[in-house]
């Protein structure tokens, strides 16, 4: 369980993904490992499932870009932590984060002023092409 391997190396930070973060990848060429490294050092990644059902919307009901992007951000996706969340896509991102006092990663401005209210971490795009952490 992932919370067990979280007692067990309490250096390794848990980053929630949002489906704006997957998105922005794609969209300005960002390599998250990298970022997130920079940033983090160590961390681990994990993906609630209905940011993976609204990627999956998006990918077959979505227009233009939006669709175009979805598709490769599932494939991303798939190399990391899936965890079963009820709720809708940012309720169940911040129950990840509070669970597991996690950092959200995310460009949705609501999300964000929620996040921030609870006290957590956020990391989001600036200047297209880094990621900063507050």
């Amino acid at each position: 369980m992932a919370s067990d391997r979280l007692r067990a190396d309490p250096e390794e930070k848990t980053v929630i993904l949002d489906s704006s973060a997957v998105m922005m990848l794609f969209e300005f060429s960002i390599d998250l490992e990298d970022e997130l490294t920079r940033l983090l050092g160590r961390f681990h990644v994990v993906v609630p499932t209905p940011i993976i059902k609204e990627l999956r919307y998006l990918s077959e009901h979505g227009k233009g870009k939006k669709r175009l992007i979805a598709k490769p951000a599932l494939e991303l996706i798939k190399k990391y932590e899936i965890i079963d969340e009820k709720g809708t896509g940012d309720d169940s991102v911040l129950s990840l984060a509070q669970k597991f006092n996690g950092i959200v990663v995310t460009n949705d401005r609501v999300l964000k002023n929620r996040v921030k209210k609870t006290g957590l971490h956020i990391i989001f795009l600036r200047g297209k092409n880094r990621l900063v952490l507050e």
